[in-house]
């Protein structure tokens, strides 16, 4: 992928992963630049995902664990364990939210 690619999809997953968080009904806060977006869940725990260019990946550090995603087929994917990004987001969040949340990547 091109770097210009990798750019204008990751951005756009950034975006759309804030709506998707903004869009649950939860008193969750966001905060975003493009890059970098900070989710705090009303226990205060905290999620950050960011761009990594060097390496064309996401990287999503939950309360829990840290993860790595790549693009592939269309699809950002963990590379140490193969989930998919938005199924990750949905079960980690609901963990920190401490209720369930449902996700729309569409948001």
């Amino acid at each position: 992928m091109q770097d210009h690619e990798y750019h204008e999809i990751a951005e756009a997953t950034i975006w759309a992963i804030e709506a998707a968080f903004e869009n649950t009904g939860i008193d969750i806060d966001t905060e975003c630049d493009g890059d970098m977006l900070e989710i705090t869940f009303p226990n205060r725990t905290v999620m950050v995902i960011n761009k990594q260019p060097p390496l064309q990946q996401i990287w999503v550090a939950t309360k829990f664990n840290g993860h790595h995603f790549e693009y592939r087929d269309g699809q950002w994917i963990d590379n140490r364990t193969g989930a998919e990004l938005w199924q990750l987001l949905a079960e980690s969040g609901s963990k920190q939210a401490e209720q369930d949340l449902t996700l729309d990547a569409q948001s």
